[in-house]
């Protein structure tokens, strides 16, 4: 198979959107024909019984997944499958496309292994995403959807695009995820307030039973964080994804002065604001950890805190094809080692 490592200082001299560009271009193509793919899901896709978990009814193979902010248009689907991931979630989709924020948008800070983009939810829009998943979906392994607003939609309006995002693919995922945590759009995070998310999953309730979840920043104190989430499963949350990108610049040596931060850097920031939630949601909800997330020892350590599933997406850039089989395997070899005969018996092990 690709050796990674060896490759990587090439894409490394590209520019980093570029780059992305470059390689979801070849994915796509292993997309448009299966029997390309087919090599990689046999040597990569773990799924062993260990692994299963039955949540939103359907079976999760393994409990390692990509975030949102890679496949934004419901592109790689299979591709992801071919990676090794257990689900994959697309977008972050708006109701109309949007080209995003002016570039350059994107940055590495290769010796933190970090990214840093201000992207903005570049996206072809909601229609177009349809049309894609009209095609996939059911899939073999469940998908979301991170639905977001339209950076020209005033925020009094803001309800209005979560409406119209929950409607048009309520019957085309596996589980919606309302994105109020970028930084990159303006005033989005200030949708983060009580109020806001009361209205927003009465009106979502309303309109479907498919599970959503609630995605947060890592940037608010822990009992902000505590209680914005508390109040949103009494709302009607199905779950909680922590965290987001990160707008706490003094994680890298040289910063750009706008962007999310994402990547090992925010590990322990993403832990703890996920450690504190779960101390309070654990085993009233479904808990979603992603931030950091780079081995099977990191993924096991969030598993044990609470997390039901993790999610990874800049390790997939430093640590390559690899990264999901080799967490996954690892995962498999911690729950030997602790005595545990499935993932389920680990979770929240250390809330016990």
């Amino acid at each position: 198979m690709i050796d990674y490592e060896k490759i990587k200082p090439l894409f490394f001299r590209l520019d980093p959107e570029y780059a992305h560009h470059l390689v979801t271009g070849m994915l796509q193509i292993g997309e448009s024909v299966p029997q390309l793919l087919n090599p990689w899901v046999k040597s990569h896709f773990i799924d062993d019984e260990r692994l299963h978990q039955r949540l939103f009814g359907r079976e999760f193979l393994n409990p390692v997944g990509l975030a949102a902010g890679f496949d934004k248009d419901a592109k790689l689907i299979r591709a992801m499958t071919a990676l090794g991931f257990g689900f994959t979630e697309v977008g972050t989709v708006t109701p109309r496309p949007q080209p995003g924020n002016p570039r350059p948008r994107l940055w590495r800070h290769i010796d933190e292994e970090a990214l840093q983009n201000a992207m903005g939810f570049n996206n072809e829009g909601s229609y177009a995403m349809q049309i894609r998943l009209k095609k996939r979906y059911p899939y073999v392994t469940p998908i979301g959807v991170n639905i977001g607003k339209n950076k020209t939609t005033p925020e009094r309006e803001a309800l209005k695009d979560y409406e119209h995002g929950v409607k048009a693919f309520r019957d085309l995922c596996d589980y919606l995820v309302i994105n109020i945590s970028s930084p990159n759009t303006p005033g989005l995070r200030d949708l983060q307030n009580e109020a806001f998310i009361d209205t927003l999953f009465s009106m979502a309730k309303s309109i479907t039973d498919k599970p959503i979840l609630l995605k947060i920043a890592p940037d608010m104190s822990k009992e902000q964080a505590v209680a914005l989430c508390a109040r949103a499963v009494e709302a009607g949350a199905d779950g909680i994804i922590a965290t987001n990108t990160s707008i706490d610049y003094s994680l890298v040596k040289y910063p750009q002065k706008v962007g999310g931060i994402s990547g090992r850097v925010i590990r322990e920031k993403s832990f703890e604001i996920f450690d504190a939630i779960a101390s309070e949601l654990y085993g009233k909800t479904t808990l979603v950890s992603v931030g950091g997330i780079d081995s099977g020892f990191e993924a096991y350590r969030r598993i044990r805190a609470g997390a039901n599933l993790v999610q990874v997406y800049t390790a997939l850039i430093y640590k390559g094809p690899e990264l999901v089989k080799n967490i996954n395997e690892t995962l498999l070899k911690l729950l030997e080692k602790d005595g545990f005969k499935t993932v389920n018996e680990a979770i929240g092990a250390d809330r016990k």
